[in-house]
């Protein structure tokens, strides 16, 4: 057998998400996208690399700092070569960022009659506006932070925005001092990022809010010769690490965790363009960071803050047009949510198709007097999520409610924290997973009584219970009444909530248990019925795909000469067409307007074909350290829709790159006259098409070409 060891087969799992980042940031790079759109891609790829350093980097220094000096497994790479290589594509990352704001962006928006001004480009009224504003509203919330023998460098938050400020004192009883003074001031989070300055009717200008500090400084050190004053912005290690084991009472131990996360470790400097080297080296000698942890910024730090400015209302022509999510084809016509599904399996296919019937199944169970149990997982919910209110109301209603909460969802802690102590209170059990594992499991089981019998409904889904991001994230969740799913609903559920043995499933494979081992044999499966007349196939589709075991086993099936392909979002490990391992193996990525989202996976299986849904990646961390779910999709309807939808994406000709085996991502364009095909808009107007037309017509559908915005 060919060994697949080599580590020239494999691309960094650090590079291969900032290249995932690269792919974002050429969204707010393309033209043919709505301003404000661009503006949120730019605040999207910020965000994204706040965590990635808050996480991924932290993690890595912190196997320099304890001395750790093992290779990863895949490309050989130490610790500090990961560090130097990351550090190098990120300070290039941040100038392509920057100039793409300052040289395209704010100009195009100021053509739009919005701009940003500096101090020194006010009006007279702007300025009188401005200073009144300052005293009033700015000046009575800051705090100037001096820095000397008495006075350390103070603990400041993660990803906080500060001024470091250079003085000279002219107070004659400091006159004789001849080092100067060095202090530094917290731009306030409490306050709007940007002020709105008095301006024309057909104008919109705003002035930062660190300007305005910056130019009232003085006020906040009477006696003192300001020399210098520049923002800068520490980004800190936000890894919780708690352990288990040990802690008598997880919650109480993960709000502990979250308090110190602002004062973790540094990671990250980033400083205005114009501060001196005096200023830099203090920080970074006060910070223990090196030269490669310093970001120059030629603009406005932590660009987060545009997000916000794409809810300005009056500018529609600068969005996408309103995508509303259409009725899911499987419940048109139908009239009771559990009668639908006692007949056939759903299907719901987010954010084209409403996720309203997954909050309508839970609100109505609460209520119906014949259900006696709910049970559901709960990963990411939004603030004010309805299931939650739902599950309490069916507390309150006498239902047996059981609540998996995963409280350790990274940077969704304290959100679950406030809606597991609710759950709690109204009734419900409330348990937070087994020792060591995350549970990512996304599933519902409702038990209602119907006469002499109880039947079980199940929901699963590729995406979490969160009625916001199923806007924005494409997903797909399947409802059933099947007996076999509802028997392996309560299994699952008893085996997360007792002390019983993994169970033997009818439907569903479970990580860790078995979810890694499945995939592998359904490799294997596809390598053993391919033949020449009927040759193997095998399509996969998921957000990150880094285990090595299952990117050795693609190698092998291409090597049998199975046609492979591979539809990863982010990250990809895989270094597909190198002759002799990888040549049949196509990697996609698929980055637009919606967040791709959903894991599906199709089969040739020798002419029989299997397709399946899961809450889990190809990564390690899903098949060892969570509690993820893989389930068949068995009615024929449903695998025939989902074979489409593969193929739909697949066809992308517009939002679709491909990853070459050099690991350079490649944007797919429209060949000669073929049509543009653009899937997420495709599969928005596929449901519009669905919700318009009788049953007898959807087979006349015509194929959708069109780009859109």
């Amino acid at each position: 057998m060919k060994n697949f060891d080599d580590k020239s087969y494999y691309i960094n799992r650090e590079l291969s998400w900032l290249a995932f980042n690269e792919r974002v940031l050429a969204q707010a790079m393309d033209k043919g996208i709505p301003l404000f759109e661009r503006l949120k891609f730019i605040s999207i790829t910020a965000s994204n690399l706040d965590e990635f350093f808050m996480v991924r980097v932290a993690g890595l220094k912190d196997q320099v700092k304890i001395g750790y000096n093992r290779p990863e497994n895949k490309t050989q790479m130490m610790p500090v070569q990961q560090l130097r290589a990351i550090s190098k594509r990120v300070h290039a990352h941040v100038a392509r960022l920057y100039s793409l704001l300052t040289l395209s962006i704010l100009p195009a928006l100021k053509k739009q009659g919005i701009s940003f001004v500096r101090p020194v480009d006010m009006s007279k009224k702007q300025k009188d506006f401005l200073s009144d504003y300052y005293h009033h509203h700015i000046f009575p919330v800051l705090t100037p932070l001096a820095i000397d023998a008495s006075h350390p460098f103070p603990k400041l938050g993660n990803k906080t925005l500060n001024l470091a400020v250079l003085l000279k004192p002219i107070d004659r009883e400091m006159e004789e001092r001849e080092d100067n003074l060095f202090a530094v001031v917290q731009v306030p989070s409490v306050l709007p990022r940007f002020i709105e300055l008095p301006s024309r009717p057909d104008k919109l200008q705003y002035i930062l809010l660190e300007d305005v500090i910056q130019e009232f400084i003085g006020t906040l050190f009477p006696g003192n010769e300001i020399l210098e004053s520049a923002p800068f912005r520490i980004t800190r290690n936000a890894d919780i690490d708690v352990d288990e084991e040990s802690a008598e009472d997880l919650l109480e131990e993960i709000e502990k965790e979250l308090k110190n996360r602002r004062k973790g470790a540094a990671v990250r400097l980033e400083v205005a363009s114009n501060m001196t080297m005096t200023l830099v080296e203090t920080l970074c000698d006060w910070l223990e960071l090196e030269t490669d942890d310093l970001y120059s910024i030629r603009g406005p730090l932590d660009v987060t803050f545009l997000s916000k400015i794409t809810s300005l209302p009056g500018y529609d022509h600068l969005r996408y047009d309103s995508l509303v999510p259409q009725t899911p084809r499987d419940l048109l016509g139908e009239v009771g949510l559990f009668d639908a599904i006692a007949r056939k399996d759903i299907m719901l296919f987010h954010p084209y198709e409403s996720f309203e019937p997954v909050i309508d199944l839970v609100s109505q169970a609460a209520d119906d007097p014949n259900v006696l149990a709910i049970k559901q997982t709960l990963y990411r919910v939004s603030k004010n999520s309805p299931i939650v209110n739902a599950l309490v109301r069916a507390a309150e209603n006498g239902k047996q409610v059981t609540v998996i909460v995963e409280l350790k969802a990274r940077f969704d802690e304290e959100n679950n924290i406030v809606w597991a102590k609710k759950l709690e209170e109204s009734g419900c059990h409330v348990i937070y997973g087994l020792v060591g594992l995350k549970t990512h499991s996304k599933i519902t089981l409702v038990v209602r009584k119907e006469g002499t019998i109880l039947r079980r409904y199940v929901h699963l889904s590729t995406g979490n219970y969160n009625d916001t991001t199923a806007r924005i994230y494409t997903d797909i969740g399947m409802f059933t009444a099947r007996e076999d799913f509802g028997y392996d609903a309560s299994e699952f559920f008893n085996h997360l909530t007792g002390f019983g043995a993994t169970p033997v499933w009818k439907q569903i494979t479970i990580a860790p248990t078995g979810l890694k081992a499945k995939f592998l044999e359904l490799i294997e499966n596809e390598i053993e019925t391919s033949t020449p007349e009927n040759p193997g196939r095998i399509i996969a589709k998921m957000n990150s795909l880094t285990n090595k075991d299952l990117i050795m086993a693609l190698y092998k099936a291409s090597c049998s000469g199975i046609r492979i392909d591979l539809i990863v979002r982010g990250i990809c490990c895989l270094r597909p067409g190198i002759p002799g391992v990888s040549e049949n193996i196509q990697v996609s990525s698929i980055v637009g307007r919606f967040l791709e989202h959903s894991r599906t996976f199709y089969f040739r299986n020798g002419g029989d074909e299997l397709l399946f849904l899961s809450s889990a990646d190809w990564m390690t961390r899903n098949m060892m350290n969570r509690v993820e779910i893989l389930f068949p999709v068995v009615q024929d309807n449903l695998k025939e829709r989902l074979k489409h939808i593969l193929h739909v994406q697949l066809s992308d000709n517009v939002n679709r790159y491909q990853l070459n085996a050099k690991g350079t991502y490649r944007k797919v364009t429209r060949q000669g006259k073929s049509h543009s095909v653009a899937s997420q808009l495709y599969f928005h107007e596929e449901a519009i098409n669905y919700a318009y037309f009788t049953e007898d017509q959807h087979h006349h559908i015509t194929p959708i070409t069109s780009h859109g915005k």
